[in-house]
C-alpha cells in the first residue's frame, strides 16, 4: 500500500503499548491461559484531511500481500490448538435476527461463559482458567437480557445501534439509541457510520457525527462500523478508518454482516495499515473488528496471523481484536476436538446454543 503523503506526524508519540497479560501458551501436552488487560480510549484528534487526502492504494499488492496469509503462513499441532483457543477469547459472540428473544440470548450467553466443550477444556490443561469470549453482541432491546444473563462473568454485553445496518435514520434518533442501550447497560456500542458521507466525500460531515455519537457513549467503548462493502474503493476505506479514528472511534470494523460482501483480507489490510498510521501520528493504539461471513477455524487463524504480522503481539487480545462471529466457533471447537481426540466429529456435535 502506497502512500504520496502521509501529513506531519504529531510532535511527540507515545511508547507503543505493552502486551496485555493474557496469554495462550503451548507447554508440552497442555495450554496455559493467564489473566487479561483493559483497552485505554482513543480521544480522538481534529479533523486532519492532510492525513489521508493523498492516499493511494496499489490494489493488486494488496491483494498479493493478504494472499499469502493463508497459505505459508500456518501454524500446526499444539500451536494451532493455542491460536484457536486465542481466537474464542477474541470472538463477539453474535445474535442480530429478526426473530431474537431473551430465551435465545440467555442460550448465547451460556455459550459465552463457556465456548469450548467442558472435556476438550479438560484435555486442554485449560480446567482451571476456562476461556470465555470476547463479547456478547446483540441488539439494544437484548441488551438487558443479555447483561442479566452474563452477570458476574466479566463478559461486556455490546450493543449494534444508530439505524443497524443502513446507518440512515436521522441522527436525533441514532444519538438516542446509543443512550439507550448504554442505559440498559451496554459496554460496547457498535455504530454504523452514514456511507453517503464517504461516497460523497463529506469528511466533515462523517467526523462531526461519530464525534457526536461517541459523546453519546460516555463510558462504553465505540466501535465504528464502516460497512465496507458498500465503500466501493479502498482509498474509501483507507479515509473512512482514519477520520473514524480522528473522531474517536475505540475499533474500527469492516462490516455489519449485511452488505453483499464483508470482511476480506484485502480490505482488513487496508483498515489495518491506516491504523497503525494513525498510531505513528498519534501515539493512540485502536482496535480492529472483522465481521461479516468469517466461519471457519481457518479464517480464524489467517486474521490471527493478519493481526501479528502487521500490528504486533499486542493486537492478538481481545482488547484490541474482536471477531464478529457466530457459527465459526462451532468449527474451532471441532478442530480442538480433533486436537484433543486425533478424530473429527460432525459440525451439528459443536451447536451454538
Amino acid at each position: 500500500m502506497d502512500k504520496t503523503d502521509k501529513g506531519t506526524p504529531a510532535a511527540s508519540k507515545k511508547p507503543a503499548p505493552a502486551a496485555p497479560a493474557l496469554s495462550v501458551v503451548p507447554t508440552g501436552s497442555a495450554l496455559i491461559v493467564s489473566g487479561q488487560g483493559a483497552h485505554a480510549r482513543n480521544p480522538g484528534t481534529a479533523l486532519k484531511p492532510e492525513w489521508f487526502e493523498a492516499i493511494e492504494v496499489n490494489l493488486s499488492a494488496t491483494e498479493r500481500r493478504a494472499a499469502t496469509l493463508g497459505g505459508r503462513r500456518t501454524v500446526k499441532k499444539e500451536y494451532q490448538a493455542a491460536w484457536l483457543v486465542k481466537a474464542v477469547q477474541c470472538i463477539d459472540l453474535t445474535t442480530l435476527a429478526g426473530d431474537d428473544t431473551p430465551g435465545r440470548v440467555h442460550r448465547l450467553a451460556l455459550k459465552a461463559r463457556r465456548p469450548i466443550r467442558e472435556d476438550i477444556v479438560e484435555a486442554l490443561g485449560l480446567a482451571d482458567a476456562p476461556p470465555t469470549v470476547g463479547a456478547v453482541c446483540v441488539y439494544p432491546t437484548m441488551v438487558a437480557p443479555a447483561v442479566k444473563a452474563l452477570a458476574g462473568s466479566g463478559i461486556p454485553v455490546a450493543s449494534v445501534a444508530t439505524g443497524f445496518p443502513a446507518g440512515l435514520t436521522p441522527l436525533p434518533q441514532r444519538l438516542a439509541e446509543i443512550r439507550y442501550a448504554v442505559d440498559q447497560g451496554a459496554q460496547e456500542i457498535d455504530i454504523v457510520i452514514n456511507r453517503a458521507q464517504v461516497l460523497t466525500q463529506d469528511w466533515n460531515a462523517l467526523y462531526d457525527e461519530i464525534r457526536a455519537m461517541r459523546e453519546a457513549c460516555g463510558e462504553a467503548h465505540l466501535k465504528a462500523i464502516l460497512a465496507t462493502g458498500d465503500l466501493k474503493t479502498l482509498r474509501n476505506v483507507y479515509k473512512a478508518s482514519m477520520v473514524a479514528m480522528m473522531a474517536g472511534s475505540d475499533f474500527i470494523k469492516t462490516s455489519t454482516g449485511k452488505e453483499d460482501v464483508n470482511a476480506t483480507l484485502p480490505v482488513s489490510l487496508t483498515m489495518i495499515r491506516a491504523l497503525r498510521d494513525y498510531g505513528e501520528f498519534t501515539g493512540e493504539a485502536v482496535g480492529f473488528k472483522p465481521a461479516g461471513g468469517l466461519r471457519t477455524a481457518k479464517d480464524a487463524l489467517a486474521w490471527l496471523a493478519l493481526m501479528k504480522e502487521e500490528l504486533g503481539r499486542p493486537w492478538l487480545e481481545p482488547n484490541l481484536f474482536r471477531i464478529g462471529a457466530s457459527s465459526m466457533l462451532a468449527d474451532i471447537e471441532r478442530q480442538l476436538e480433533h486436537f484433543v481426540t486425533g478424530r473429527y466429529s460432525a459440525l451439528t456435535h459443536h451447536a451454538l446454543a
